[in-house]
Order: C-alpha cells, then structure tokens, then sequence
C-alpha cells in the first residue's frame, strides 16, 4: 500500500483530472473525473438536419392551421356583413326568421342558438356518464379476449353516416321512446325540461329523441379518448394502491379516474363540439315549428346548423345566404368558446 496523500493532478489546461491514491506516483487506484461543462457549452446541443426538417414542418403546420382558421373567419364576416346590414330586426335577440324578400329581411337566431345549447347539452348529459363507464371497463374490468373486439365495436360507431342516425331515430327510435316521453310529460310536468312544448310527443320529432340519437353520435368519441388516457394510468400507481389493500373499484375510483379525468374532460368536449355541428340527424329528426322556444325537452326546432341545411335554396342569392352565413358565423363562434372552455377546465384540472 502506498503512504502518498490523495492528490488532483490535471492532464490539460480544461481537460479531465486525475485523482485517487497514489496520484503521481501512478498506482491503479487512480481515478479519471471530467470537469462540469462551462454555461455555454451547457446552452449547445447538437441539431441535426433532421431535427430542422420537422422543426420547420411542425411549425409550419401550426402556421397553416392558424392562417385558414382565420381565413374562415373572414370569409364568414365578410360574407355575413351585407345581410346584416338589411337585417331589420336585433339579429341576436330576435326570433323571426324572414329572408325570403332581400329588401325586407328579418332574421335573428335566437330560438336557434337556444335549441343548438339545449340539445347539445343534453346528449353531453347522458353521454358522459355512459362512455366513463365503457371507459373504465374496457380497462380494468374487461377480460383480455375481448377487450379489443368490444373497443373497435364502439369506435365502429363513431364510423356510422350520421344520416343513418337520423333515419335510425326517426323510424325506429322515436316510436320506442314514445311511452317514456309520455311517462315524463305526465308525472314530471311540472319541471320546465318535461313540459309540453312545441313539439309532438307522439310523433317524436322533439328535441328529447334529438338529443338521445345525438347521445349515441358522441359516445364513441368520448369513450375512445377517456380508455386512452386511463389505460396510460403508471402500473407502479395501480400496484401499489394494490399492495395496500385497495379494492379493484377503489383502485379505479384513488388512482385511474384522477390521472385521466383531464383527458376525459377534453373528450367529452370533443363529444360536445361534434355535438353543437351536427346537421343531418337532427335535419331529419327535429320537426320545425313556428311557436317560441320554451325550453323544455318536447319542443320542436331547428339548430343553427340544421337550419342552414334547411335554407339551401336560397344560397343561390348572395344577400339571403349572407343570413346562413351569420348564424354559422355565431356558430363558430360558440364552438371557440366551448373550446376555449375545456382548455381551462383541463388547466385547472392538471395535478
């Protein structure tokens, strides 16, 4: 063993040292420690051709997205501008809807906006609870056999024409509902949502059979993107709620429905903007109506957007599409908000 005190000695200017015992007397122990970098060389990392490449393409792709979303905007301004300037009525707050006559244009979107909200909102109300269900048991309950067929049978849902919704609820749907409509307008009344309103119970074209098919067209997609994010839930989490004692359900309920419920938040907003756009379902559903909206889920109607499809014939005319265009113009609008919502409703919700 040699009696030499440990010692550093430097093998270059800002090189690597040596140090150990022995030093420069050269015995095996000696060991070979690097310096820190200094902060500039901290600050470079290597950028390769490749790393620019998708750089540019990401960034450009972002660019691309923001400059047609605005163009859209634009357009639906600029286009909305001229019908509303003949508009004779508060194109926000009034009900009418008379654009047959461009030199005696009344319209407002009123009742279309609260019919839009309300339908929209209802199928979110009974859909979410359904796919948070499909979510959790295609992910800790659901044998392995068949978790794979039973997801692609609920995402094969979301693949379905939502014209075939509409036919499907109309023929079908509406005369099955038809004895629960009338159980609810009879012994719940008294609420405003089960009130009689301007729709036919018996004939199902209300906003109740509306919001259920509606309910069937999101829950695919937001149980797709809840069993997603619950099946990224850390096994390491799961275990060890395990080897405490915690039940499968309470296991579900402490670890995987907090890490996904950000996730489950966003889908059932994606839900909620297909939702708030859908147009040939509730085009064949929904029977119009000319009474006020009145708010209760027997009413009749027509959303924004399926009342655009309603006034196709008179897109031939700049002036009476111009009105179309400024309902869409609040309809996209409203979709930013929802939007804008969710994004702080997941925000907030981050742990």
């Amino acid at each position: 063993m040699s009696d030499a005190h440990n010692t550093s000695v430097p093998i270059a200017a800002d090189g690597p040292t040596r140090s150990g015992t022995g030093g420069v007397t050269g015995t095996t122990e000696d060991t070979i420690s690097t310096p820190p970098p200094s902060p500039d060389q901290a600050r470079k990392t290597v950028v390769r051709p490749g790393d620019r490449i998708f750089s540019s393409l990401a960034a450009g792709s972002a660019v691309l997205i923001s400059v047609i979303i605005g163009a859209i905007a634009v357009f639906l301004v600029w286009r909305a501008v001229p019908a509303l300037q003949r508009n004779q009525v508060n194109f926000l707050t009034s009900r009418d809807w008379i654009t047959q006559d461009i030199a005696d244009m009344a319209f407002g979107v009123l009742d279309l906006f609260q019919v839009t909200v309300l339908v929209s909102f209802f199928a979110l109300f009974l859909a979410m609870p359904v796919a948070l269900g499909i979510a959790i048991f295609l992910t800790s309950y659901c044998p392995d056999r068949l978790r794979k067929p039973l997801a692609y049978v609920i995402d094969l849902l979301a693949a379905v024409p939502s014209i075939v919704y509409g036919l499907w609820g109309m023929l079908v749907l509406a005369p099955f509902l038809r004895p629960v409509a009338e159980w609810l307008n009879t012994n719940l009344g008294w609420f405003p949502l089960f009130a009689t309103g301007s729709g036919s119970i018996v004939g199902g074209g209300t906003i109740f059979t509306a919001g259920i098919v509606l309910a069937v067209m999101i829950l695919p997609t937001i149980a797709a993107v809840s069993r997603e994010v619950f099946v990224q839930t850390p096994v390491a989490h799961i275990e060890g709620a395990l080897a405490l004692g915690a039940t499968r359900w309470e296991v579900v309920r402490t670890t995987v429905i907090p890490f996904g419920k950000s996730g489950y938040i966003s889908g059932s907003m994606l839900g909620l903007g297909r939702a708030l756009g859908e147009t040939m379902a509730l085009y064949l559903i929904l029977r119009t109506t000319s009474q006020a909206f009145s708010w209760s889920l027997f009413d009749g109607g027509a959303t924004i957007a399926s009342k655009i499809a309603l006034g196709y014939a008179e897109f031939n005319n700049d002036i009476q599409a111009g009105a179309y265009i400024a309902a869409g113009l609040v309809l996209f609008v409203l979709t930013f908000v929802v939007n804008a919502a969710a994004r702080m409703i997941v925000a907030g919700k981050k742990d």
